[in-house]
């Protein structure tokens, strides 16, 4: 890269990539022939910047001037009012309570993170290996083949401090110990990228973003256990992901960094990629091990463990990316500069997906500890429009859910689990106070019973279980001692799965049913859902006071079950609403309200139903 006036560096991660990123750039390229100052701007593109609901966003230098929801149409103006006369766009900045935000680094959502694994995306081209390289890329490996003995390699993680990031949060230089002291000829190396749970973006983010970080971790790894063979299982929808792993690999292997002898020091080493199917379980480390082996992928008891015996019987690690991206900063800056971030159990940093009614969503780093009060409303910005904050899922679809008075909870390994929660790989939903948390419960329960794979009983057939109670609690037929069988069945299904799936599964339903009880009661008893989600236990109705009798309800319901005149109002015939709210989202004068609870109409209607079918079974 030639040193030019200008850096423009476009966010070309998958989110910014869907919302015209690419279009933007090739835009550039035509604007800046147009003024013929093509050979002053150099176009980057990067990784995950990390704002996405900002996105696309791009991060103009020497200022730092960040620019963001930037279209096409957008480019022109950039050019000639940026570049040629050297004065920022400010529509296109950040505004925050009437200030205008210019530089990237005074932006509120980075404020308070800390950039580890993250360090590069945003930052550099990731399709450059000298990019990579100028910011101290495969230093860490140099240093380790070079200088260093396997055993010491081991022992800087042990005093790092750093911990499994896929969501156990299992002492990282344990499994590489074990891996170290099994005398095989044999050894193996896996990165997991099967990232499946919803609003979880934080593993593709950072092979897209900085793929040579985690080839090099996966290298320092592999010399500390003695592997010579690794593989990167990432998942077909990541098809980005997979194709700069792959372009990392044959970049390294070009220049000398991969391969036989790396640094003169004897060490050899050889990477692949194998694309997962989609299955959830495949994060699982046994299913994902039989996966690569051709097999299908479901889990198996342990011991034995993949460290004794894992892919095609040899000692194997299975690490997940954010893990390995930790490890080149580690041995670059230090273990005590890691372990000094953090809590005395929960060393350094975490990434996270942060999703949901927040009004800043996206990709942070923040150091562990950090209370879910600063993630929510310092990083997050705070809750959209006027809702207030109600609860919070963290750890994907096996997690639980926290309330508010557990804002000041920090963000830790053993904080979270004490309060029913866990880490996850990272995944945080943010809700607001429309959110029904039984509906909550049984969206999470749908999944985990669609992802299940079949193979032990508990998951199987327990998970059904729970989710059929659910759809009875919430289609209006739930009874007294539903809320008491799901917690026995929960708590069942939680000692007895043979993985992790199956273990945690049941957490979004006992965490809802711990913090928002009243809610399962309210359902349940009286038939109605105070928040108006659950559409068997709601109902709209025409308030005739504030109804001009436009029609316009009549009109647009799909099913013709509105009828009335200017002068008679309009009714909602109960029996036959599909409850689709195509009347209340174009009622002009904001007539129609939603309404909790079972409509009269409705329940003598169903109550009619239950007598005949008595009847008939009689």
């Amino acid at each position: 890269m030639s040193l030019k006036r200008i850096d423009l560096l476009i966010c070309c991660g998958s989110g910014c990539v869907s919302a015209g990123a690419l279009k933007i750039k090739e835009r550039f390229h035509e604007v800046l022939a147009e003024h013929n100052i093509t050979n002053e701007v150099n176009i980057i593109e990067t990784g995950c910047m990390g704002p996405c609901d900002y996105g696309p966003v791009m991060v103009i230098y020497p200022e730092g001037i960040f620019y963001k929801k930037v279209t096409v149409d957008d480019v022109a103006e950039i050019v000639t009012e940026h570049f040629v006369k050297g004065r920022p766009v400010t529509r296109l900045m950040l505004q925050d309570e009437e200030q205008i935000i210019a530089a990237k680094k005074d932006v509120p959502f980075y404020q308070k993170q800390v950039k580890v694994a993250l360090e590069n995306c945003g930052y550099i081209n990731p399709e450059s290996l000298d990019e990579y390289i100028a910011t101290g890329g495969y230093e860490a490996l140099g240093t380790v083949l070079t200088e260093m003995k396997p055993q010491d390699v081991i022992n800087v993680i042990k005093e790092s401090g750093l911990r499994g990031r896929g969501g156990g949060g299992f002492p990282t230089h344990i499994k590489w110990q074990m891996v170290h002291d099994r005398n095989e000829d044999e050894k193996y190396i896996i990165c997991n990228g099967d990232e499946g749970d919803p609003g979880a973006f934080m593993d593709r983010s950072l092979l897209e973003g900085d793929p040579h970080r985690i080839l090099e971790g996966m290298m320092i790894a592999a010399y500390a256990m003695g592997a010579t063979n690794g593989f990167f299982y990432i998942r077909a929808e990541y098809p980005l992901a997979i194709a700069r792993i792959k372009m990392a690999i044959n970049q390294a292997k070009e220049v000398g960094l991969m391969g036989k002898d790396v640094f003169g020091s004897g060490f050899c080493f050889d990477a692949e990629v194998r694309t997962g199917a989609g299955a959830f379980v495949c994060g699982e480390e046994m299913a994902l091990i039989h996966s690569i082996e051709g097999q299908r992928g479901n889990p198996t008891p342990k011991p034995p463990y993949p460290a004794v015996q894992g892919l095609w019987g040899k000692p194997t690690v299975v690490n997940n990316v954010e893990t390995i991206g930790n490890i080149p900063t580690i041995f670059r800056k230090g273990a005590k500069w890691f372990s000094g971030m953090g809590t005395e159990k929960s060393k350094g940093t975490k990434v996270f997906a942060l999703t949901g009614d927040v009004r800043n969503t996206g990709l942070v780093e923040v150091p562990m500890g950090i209370t879910l009060r600063e993630l929510i409303f310092d990083v997050g910005g705070g809750m959209l429009g006027d809702h207030k904050f109600k609860a919070v899922q963290l750890g994907g679809p096996s997690g639980g859910c926290l309330t508010v008075d557990h804002l000041d909870t920090g963000v830790d390994y053993e904080s979270l689990k004490e309060r029913g929660a866990m880490m996850g790989s990272g995944g945080v939903i943010v809700m607001n106070d429309e959110k029904c948390m039984v509906n909550v419960a049984k969206f999470f329960m749908d999944f985990c019973v669609e992802e299940s794979c079949g193979k032990c009983s508990p998951c199987r057939i327990g998970l059904k279980q729970m989710l059929e109670i659910l759809e009875r609690i919430t289609s209006g037929h739930g009874r007294e001692g539903d809320i008491e069988e799901l917690q026995r069945l929960g708590e069942s299904i939680s000692k007895l799965s043979l993985c992790g799936l199956g273990q945690t599964a049941p957490n979004p339903v006992l965490s809802t049913i711990r913090y928002f009880r009243d809610e399962y009661e309210s359902h349940i008893r009286d038939k109605s859902c105070t928040n108006k989600v659950c559409l068997d236990l709601m109902h709209f109705n025409i308030d005739k006071e504030r109804c001009i009798g436009c029609s316009l309800c009549a009109r647009k319901c799909p099913v013709t079950c509105i009828t009335g005149s200017r002068e008679e109002k309009y009714t909602i015939h109960q029996v036959d609403c599909v409850k689709c709210g195509n009347c209340f989202d174009v009622c002009p004068v904001k007539a129609i309200d939603k309404v909790p609870g079972i409509h009269p109409e409705m329940a003598a209607h169903r109550e009619t139903m239950a007598k005949a079918a008595k009847n008939h079974d009689d």
